[in-house]
């Protein structure tokens, strides 16, 4: 089922807010402002259906604070060092929007458009266009994201793009998980599993190195499930206060590459994607506001699985690429399925 509100406007004009349900009565709301999921309700062990999601009640919130809560990110996700590239011998100078550097997609990235939107069956489809030269990228990009409700608590989601000239395209979806229920507290106590023998340490300001390090005796070793802070006072996250790190996933195709579970609530999620990497980033800089239903949110009161290509690809040469060629087209997809501790997904 799907149903379609307001959801007010802000400066960029009216958002409209599009609900899917399924028959089990899980539900996912999705705003017209960002491509922005606003809303994850599943039931708990007990029945009780829980908000999974951090965000806002006014499109004003949405536009006037910052961390990105459940935002459509690109066009590049995550950072590019010095914003800039060199593309086929051409220099780029892209916006720069975090120190010297760009993050998300510079200062109007994808969470600041009013997307268009059509539903059919139990999916939204939103679209929208970056012009050439948007934040500095090259090429005019035309983008569509679809986000489908399955039978089996599955919310899908598909990024397609193609561009006028060769560019680059990394996306992902930005929203803060506690599943516990937003507003609940800190999600230290959650557990999380990452099929991921890999990571790409950074530096001090979160820009990789260049290198890939196996996970094999650090903190950043969640092959086998364990609470996300059960290693938060180790030095290698003292930088970050916490987690803010790219993962390298095992294998490749659409496969299952993490699942959590909320400590209180056992509510239980599985990632599926395509693509190579996940940020696991656990919300230092959620800084203290008001939330949903009169909840109040403060630092690591939500923690992010953000699939993407590995930050700063475009200035690796040992990453894997993410650019777009003129007259490809760009798929990838993501899954967060939703259950409860010991039960199938």
């Amino acid at each position: 089922m799907i149903t379609i509100k307001e959801f007010g406007a802000n400066s960029k004009g009216r958002v409209a807010a599009v609900t899917l349900t399924n028959l089990h009565g899980m539900s996912v709301t999705v705003l017209s402002y960002g491509a922005t999921v606003q809303s994850i309700r599943v039931p708990d062990r007990n029945g009780t259906l829980t908000d999974v999601v951090l965000g806002y009640e006014t499109a004003a919130e949405y536009e006037r604070n910052d961390g990105y809560l459940g935002a459509t990110i690109g066009r590049n996700a995550n950072r590019i060092a010095g914003a800039a590239f060199t593309l086929d011998h051409v220099r780029y100078v892209l916006t720069a929007n975090e120190g010297r550097n760009q993050l998300h997609g510079g200062n109007n990235g994808l969470d600041k458009k009013i997307w268009s939107y059509s539903c059919r069956a139990n999916s939204a489809e939103f679209t929208t266009v970056l012009a050439d030269g948007e934040e500095g990228f090259p090429g005019c990009m035309a983008i569509s994201v679809c986000f489908s409700l399955d039978e089996d608590n599955g919310l899908r989601i598909d990024y397609r793009a193609e561009a006028d000239a060769d560019t680059i395209a990394n996306f992902t979806n930005h929203s803060y998980f506690n599943l516990n229920g937003q507003g609940s507290g800190t999600v230290w106590g959650h557990s999380l599993r990452l099929a991921a023998g890999h990571y790409t340490p950074g530096d001090e300001q979160t820009m990789p190195t260049g290198e890939i390090l196996p996970v094999d005796g650090t903190c950043m070793d969640f092959r086998e499930a364990k609470p996300i802070g059960r290693e938060r006072g180790d030095a290698a996250l003292a930088l970050y206060g916490g987690y803010d790190h790219n993962f390298c996933l095992d294998g490749e195709g659409l496969r299952c590459v993490a699942d959590a579970v909320g400590d209180r609530s056992g509510i239980r999620m599985e990632v599926e994607t395509t693509l190579e990497g996940i940020q696991l980033y656990t919300g230092k800089y959620l800084t203290h506001r008001a939330g949903k239903a009169g909840a109040a949110y403060e630092p690591h009161f939500g923690f992010c699985l953000e699939t993407q290509h590995y930050p700063d690809a475009i200035n690796q040469p040992a990453f894997p690429s993410p650019v777009l060629r003129r007259g490809g087209v760009y798929h990838e997809t993501t899954v967060y399925r939703f259950g409860l501790e010991g039960k199938t997904v």
